[in-house]
């Protein structure tokens, strides 16, 4: 990510965004391929996920350089087209049960290629694009000295140890709770599609809220409300009624990323002005880096600990996030 950010700020980042989008494509390809071993499946996945670095980290660059005022609302719509993209494979997979399980990566390459060629074409450079900036690693430490910047960031890691762990375990939320109901007329991926993709929706109307309300205090609550849920999960998932355990779903998809276009706006405003390109960059390597953590975490203790009560240790970053804004309040 460090690199990508970098060479986006020398170069047009519509060319970055789109050499990142193929080399992703092509990665993501690489593993289905005829007698590919573990370890070359572990090598694709590394550099899909290396080159996905270039997509939205880059894609938030290119939406700052077209919008000053306005920035949580343009990121608010750009995280919830990042949602609808992480959902999408469920929905395929649910179209395409009768098939091979490589035809959803081919359609995912696809998407990706199709997509780099519309930022390629149709995304010029913005008017507020400065060039030549260069990663301040320094300076981005200062920036932990302004209580505003240091709550944001610690929001946005208490938030991500949350997010993708969530992402990551909700078609074994349904599984289970369809094994546990022997529920047989749910469609497991098609659920988990729409279960995630909501949370698309939720990013545009906190965008939106955060020009009435405030970036800050609409990113809170939704903190405050994924948290709750985390801790009032074991009540709802393996309840009698599939529509009470549905709904829940639903709402928990909703408030869990309704920040994240939030946190992202409050480090930008709150960072020091000649770093914050440095800062936006440092602080989703930290952020990108928890959910590696929290899903490891969470997977080994998923085999000691109940599936009715794992997903409360999901609560731990966000109430730790939720400490840091409120003592960045109590100090003003």
């Amino acid at each position: 990510m460090f690199a990508v950010f970098t060479i986006s700020d020398r170069f047009s980042p519509s060319k970055v965004f789109f050499s990142s989008a193929i080399l992703a494509a092509l990665f993501n390809l690489g593993i289905s391929m005829d007698h590919v071993s573990p370890n070359e499946i572990l090598l694709y996945r590394f550099l899909t996920g290396f080159f996905l670095a270039g997509i939205y980290p880059v894609g938030m660059k290119i939406a700052s350089d077209y919008y000053q005022a306005g920035l949580g609302r343009s990121l608010g719509f750009l995280v919830g087209a990042l949602v609808l993209g992480t959902a999408f494979p469920h929905l395929l997979k649910s179209v395409t049960m009768g098939f091979h399980w490589k035809y959803v990566l081919y359609a995912t390459s696809s998407l990706s290629i199709i997509g780099g060629l519309c930022i390629l074409f149709f995304v010029p450079n913005g008017p507020y694009r400065k060039q030549g900036q260069k990663l301040r690693l320094t300076e981005f430490l200062m920036g932990f000295r302004l209580p505003d910047f240091r709550s944001a960031s610690f929001g946005y890691f208490g938030h991500m140890w949350e997010l993708y762990t969530f992402w990551a375990f909700v078609p074994v939320m349904i599984t289970t709770y369809k094994i546990h109901h022997d529920a047989i007329n749910i469609n497991i991926p098609l659920l988990s599609f729409f279960v995630i993709a909501l949370g698309g929706v939720a990013c545009v109307l906190g965008g939106i809220l955060s020009q009435y309300l405030g970036v800050k205090r609409v990113a809170s609550v939704a903190l405050f409300l994924s948290c709750l849920c985390c801790i009032a999960s074991p009540l709802f998932l393996f309840s009698d009624s599939a529509i009470v355990f549905i709904s829940f779903l639903f709402f928990w998809a909703m408030v869990v990323i309704a920040d994240s276009p939030l946190f992202s706006t409050l480090v930008a405003q709150s960072a020091p002005v000649q770093a914050r390109g440095t800062s936006l960059t440092i602080i989703n390597c930290i952020g990108f880096s928890i959910t590696i953590l929290s899903i490891q975490f969470i997977s080994i203790l998923s085999e000691k600990i109940s599936p009715q009560y794992i997903y409360m240790l999901l609560a731990i970053g966000p109430a730790l996030g939720l400490i840091a804004l409120v003592r960045s309040w109590e100090k003003k």
